[in-house]
């Protein structure tokens, strides 16, 4: 790892694999903003990981949280890191959507740019159909929600030259989302995103990937198509009445 000291933020720490990397980033000497639904989970997730810098609070299923959390995020001061790991799977359609959807495509155009973006995505995206008239509809399933999560990565990797944009897929692990009977292991589940935000190993100083356990691997085939990745984002635009910056400094 960097010996450098980075400042990270990661959505959805208060429990899981968002707390377990905010652990691991801690013991390795980096400074962790975590982030919480709401106050009793902020509480949570500051006694889990005391030596955090703090708790942002924000309700990613509510787009306006989602600005009001972006602002929060620019007040605390800039990141070297974001790590989007909140979601959701088990839930309504438009939650998944902004759960997991708008919320990293708005959290990503209205913070501060860091020099690292990574988006936990999984391995049912390959499986997904990607609809934009459904998203633009309001209401999607969770595969093509993280479908659009490595869209929207390999999207920032190419607007955003200067920035290590990647997807993550994380495994099928043991954690509440995962279930108990789930067969990949937690230390390597959130290895990954922490070697992505914070590692000076060449391997992880790239752009536009999809890994898994630490290894690039492939990705659906359309997520490379900029024609697709372009309409994507124009479509979350409308969503959100928020267009994705050129590329900010």
């Amino acid at each position: 790892m960097a010996a450098e000291r980075f400042r990270v933020l990661i959505t959805g720490s208060s429990d899981g694999l968002g707390r377990l990397a905010a652990q691991r980033l801690v013991a390795l000497g980096h400074r962790v903003v975590l982030h919480a639904r709401n106050a009793q989970r902020a509480r949570d997730a500051q006694a889990a990981v005391p030596e955090a810098e703090g708790v942002l609070v924000g309700d990613l299923s509510r787009l306006e949280a989602v600005q009001q959390l972006a602002e929060a995020a620019n007040a605390s001061g800039p990141f070297d890191a974001v790590i989007h790991n909140a979601g959701v799977y088990r839930a309504p359609g438009d939650e998944i959507l902004n759960v997991n959807t708008l919320a990293p495509y708005l959290l990503t155009c209205l913070i501060r740019k860091p020099r690292r973006l990574i988006y936990l995505s999984s391995g049912l995206h390959r499986g997904a159909r990607p609809d934009l008239k459904k998203l633009a509809a309001g209401s999607i399933g969770y595969a093509e929600s993280k479908f659009y999560v490595v869209l929207l990565a390999k999207a920032v990797a190419r607007r955003w030259p200067d920035v290590y944009a990647n997807a993550v897929d994380p495994g099928w692990v043991p954690t509440k989302m995962g279930g108990p009977e789930a067969p990949d292991s937690l230390e390597e589940g959130v290895a990954t995103q922490v070697w992505l935000a914070v590692s000076d190993d060449p391997r992880a100083k790239v752009s536009g990937r999809y890994f898994y356990h630490m290894r690039e691997v492939p990705c659906h085939p359309l997520a490379d198509e900029v024609a697709l990745q372009e309409a994507f984002l124009e479509t979350c635009a409308q969503c959100t009445g928020v267009r994705f910056p050129s590329n900010p400094a």
